[in-house]
């Protein structure tokens, strides 16, 4: 009897060896779900559960008022939870995961409302593009995303050729609304080529006009970061005429000018929108 007893308490004992061994193993993300391109993960986490739609909608604070007035969103809704690989509870604080996540909005040009140390909801606009985010944490064992993704009101009227040559004409620039790019890049939208097509055929129809094309943003991000974004988009604009549309190069110059000469406000998403643009500025 005493050996049966010792042979299934062997058996138990490798039973309960066996689950501490696969206790240890890291936990690997639900099939299927991966972290969203605006946030990397805290470390030592992996998605528990994710959740992906293309149309949802949620009312949250808006940290641009720091929550005194609440927003409706609409558009693409992604759910993210994290959990700890191993129980971390009083040695990360829902602080400590709350300013992760905000300061890493900030550092992009987002704007931040921290209603308490456990959750935060954040704001990103750029190029045509709203993200919302909302990020809470639970004993810094559990974390939370929320983020939905919305297209910004797209400019449907676009000026023609013979507004841009009044506009030159009576002032020496006019503004081009309608060139469209690729989040925070310089990569040229298929939607741009109305107002391409407007443009080469300006210069076509005046074949002694010379123009700048200047690269204007919002005032979100850094300076130097906006120069450089503006200066690129200004040479992608130059690229695509004289290489789809075979203006001379000669007639064409590239400059950035980043947020320096804005046309409105940047203190309202309108402004920010209209300070987004490409101007033609008659050499």
């Amino acid at each position: 009897m005493k050996r049966i007893s010792a042979i299934v308490f062997g058996v138990v004992l490798a039973v309960v060896s066996m689950g501490s061994f696969a206790f240890a193993q890291e936990k690997k993300d639900a099939k299927g779900c991966k972290d969203h391109p605006l946030f990397t993960r805290m470390p030592n986490t992996y998605i528990y559960e994710c959740k992906f739609t293309e149309f949802d909608a949620r009312e949250w604070p808006d940290p641009d008022t720091q929550g005194k007035t609440k927003v409706k969103i609409e558009g693409k809704y992604w759910l993210i939870q994290y959990y700890n690989q191993k129980e971390v509870e009083g040695k990360r604080s829902d602080l400590q995961v709350s300013r992760n996540y905000s300061n890493a909005m900030k550092k992009i040009g987002g704007s931040v409302y921290e209603g308490r140390e456990d959750y935060t909801y954040m704001k990103l606009l750029k190029d045509g593009k709203e993200i919302w985010a909302y990020v809470s944490s639970y004993r810094g064992d559990q974390i939370k995303i929320e983020i939905i993704e919305k297209e910004a009101m797209k400019q449907e009227i676009i000026a023609d050729a013979k507004f841009m040559a009044e506009g030159l004409s009576s002032t020496g620039h006019v503004a081009i609304y309608g060139i469209y790019f690729d989040f925070n890049k310089s990569d040229l939208k298929p939607e741009s080529e109305p107002a391409l097509n407007e443009i080469a055929k300006l210069l076509t129809g005046n074949l002694n006009l010379k123009v700048f094309i200047v690269g204007h943003t919002d005032n979100i991000g850094g300076v130097d970061y906006n120069m450089k974004l503006s200066q690129t988009r200004a040479d992608a604009v130059v690229k695509a005429l004289t290489t789809k549309y075979k203006i001379n190069p000669q007639r064409l110059k590239a400059y950035g000018a980043g947020q320096m000469a804005p046309v409105a406000s940047n203190k309202t998403e309108e402004g920010q929108a209209k300070n987004r643009r490409v101007e033609l500025v008659e050499q």
